[in-house]
């Protein structure tokens, strides 16, 4: 099934399946893919599903739509085409030549993040010659809110929290270990009481972040 992954400064922010014939996209809260930027406009474009091909028209946006950095009116899609909307960066996929992107998750401050999975069972002390290493295992508490005391298992290769518009922050799973980068809005995220900057900050176990109001702290196992 066709899906589109929207990323900004090489951060993956969301992920949309494409299940209908039309799938707007623009600032307006009622379009399918919203992205809440001033140099996105209201209704910016279409995807038009017809069958297995898919096109994208630019509905007159202000500062236009391109594919693979060209500008367009309508262009029918390709598998990895990049669509450029602003800043933002929708890269068109199939899901079975995906190439293995992870979903990623968001919360909003406030709102009730599902339960954490299970955890898997404990690894054999003693590992035979050149297994490969038990993938990290990291959890994110909220203290603080109506979510307080539930967690969020970063099973993704990016999880990102926060409030799309107002503030938004990436955790990233890299080889040796998770990272935090601010994504979005004026105010960038708390790391152990102090703002980070726009490079990304390496996450140790009982770090605490802070973001749109929301107290959080990193755990790792």
């Amino acid at each position: 099934m066709p899906k589109m992954i929207v990323s900004i400064d090489g951060v993956v922010i969301k992920e949309v399946q494409l299940t209908k014939e039309r799938t707007m996209l623009g600032r307006r809260p009622y379009n399918d893919i919203v992205i809440d930027n001033l140099a996105v406009s209201g209704e910016h474009a279409v995807m038009h599903m017809t069958g297995h091909e898919v096109e994208v028209e630019d509905l007159g946006s202000t500062n236009g739509t391109y594919v693979n950095g060209k500008a367009i009116k309508r262009q029918v899609l390709r598998n990895g085409d990049t669509i450029e909307v602003g800043k933002y960066k929708i890269r068109f996929l199939h899901e079975e030549e995906d190439g293995g992107y992870e979903k990623t998750m968001i919360f909003k401050p406030g709102m009730v993040p599902p339960p954490l999975a299970p955890r898997p069972a404990p690894a054999p002390a003693a590992a035979p010659a050149g297994a490969a290493a038990a993938p990290m295992s990291a959890v994110i508490r909220v203290l603080s809110g109506a979510a307080a005391g539930r967690e969020v298992a970063l099973t993704k290769v990016v999880t990102t929290i926060g409030k799309p518009g107002v503030a938004v922050a990436s955790i990233t799973r890299r080889n040796h270990g998770f990272v935090l980068a601010h994504v979005e809005g004026p105010d960038t995220p708390m790391h152990n009481g102090a703002r980070i900057g726009q490079a990304s900050v390496p996450l140790h176990t009982g770090d605490m972040l802070e973001l749109a109001g929301t107290e959080m702290q990193f755990i790792q196992s």
